[in-house]
């Protein structure tokens, strides 16, 4: 259910109004949302940028497509400030995460279900909690569907970046050997810190060759360039390995075809998870930071009427880690 709104009450907020480049962002008024039945209403500190929202922005096809004129961002987190008809009043005040539903992310106040936001444990800063919203569920999804197991020799691509700087992490903690790839040395030079064993700058052209001589081969390939270097990690696996795709840092998914992979023995795993699981890896990520044993990666950001700059620097690659908007 939409949420309701009070004329005369405004608020902050970015709009996209048309597809276009980061400059389709534009700050400006909105009506500020009511909670409506079973929903509640959060007063947002930060707001998570995903890279699917860079390509919705741009109005790629795809499964999360949107229609304009809307307030894009699908992640944010603050505090309970009211709640709707029929919602337990002792939730106001409450330090939350939630998903919002595939927009309204980027603006002061988010209206939400109830059942949506997830509480921030004691110990762990609201902004850690946002970093860790979206790409600490994917990371500990695709962790926990390719099996990763001690001694595994694991392949992180994009391990810089906001979800692979976590699978570098729990990786490490699985007790697998761990290469990180990234793009540049300022990327690379991040990663023996978040637990790789080894760290290669795929923008290098033998950088499959220093892998495999360093390792003899890959039983594990967490893919979030695509293209070419997940093609070259997919020649790296030993017969027996597993590989699953999550990111198209590249601009293209990997080209690795299903017969080409059986003919290497080698698995493509594609994660088919339920929402309550999802939500409980996110519960299990919270904890693990509150508790100090998983560190998001910050890299940068922005006040919320720059969104366009937080956008074109991670169209432009020139972001690590997670990009977040300050409310």
């Amino acid at each position: 259910m939409p949420p309701t709104t009070v004329e005369g009450d405004v608020m902050r907020a970015v709009w996209l109004r048309e597809f276009g480049g980061p400059e389709a962002l534009v700050p400006g008024p909105a009506p500020e949302p009511t909670p409506g039945p079973g929903q509640v209403l959060i007063d947002v500190a930060h707001a998570n940028i995903t890279f699917v929202e860079t390509q919705q922005r741009s109005g790629r096809p795809g499964p999360f497509r949107v229609t304009p004129p809307l307030i894009p961002g699908n992640g944010v987190g603050g505090l309970i400030v009211a709640v709707g008809p029929g919602v337990d009043p002792a939730l106001i005040g409450r330090r939350v995460v939630s998903a919002t539903g595939g927009s309204g992310g980027y603006a002061e106040r988010a209206a939400v279900d109830a059942a949506a936001p997830i509480e921030v444990p004691d110990g762990l800063a609201l902004d850690e909690a946002v970093a860790l919203l979206a790409d600490g569920r994917t990371a500990t999804m695709l962790v926990q569907a390719v099996g990763v197991r001690p001694g595994d020799r694991v392949l992180v691509e994009a391990a810089a970046g906001g979800v692979g700087s976590l699978l570098v992490q729990l990786a490490d903690q699985a007790g697998a050997q761990v290469v990180g790839v990234a793009g540049g040395p300022r990327k690379v030079d991040l990663l023996p810190g978040l637990g790789a064993d080894l760290a290669v700058d795929y923008l290098l052209p033998d950088w499959a060759d220093r892998v495999r001589a360093a390792l003899g081969g890959i039983d594990v390939v967490l893919d979030g360039v695509g293209g070419t270097v997940a093609r070259a990690a997919f020649d790296l696996l030993a017969p027996g390995g597993r590989m699953v795709s999550f990111g198209l840092a590249s601009g293209q998914w990997s080209p690795v075809s299903p017969e080409a992979a059986t003919a290497r023995q080698v698995t493509l795993v594609r994660p088919d998870v339920p929402p309550a699981q999802l939500r409980a890896y996110t519960e299990q990520v919270l904890a693990d930071a509150a508790a100090g044993r998983l560190r998001p990666l910050i890299g940068q950001r922005f006040p919320l009427e720059r969104a366009a700059d937080a956008h074109a620097a991670i169209e432009t690659r020139a972001t690590v880690g997670k990009t977040l908007l300050d409310v």
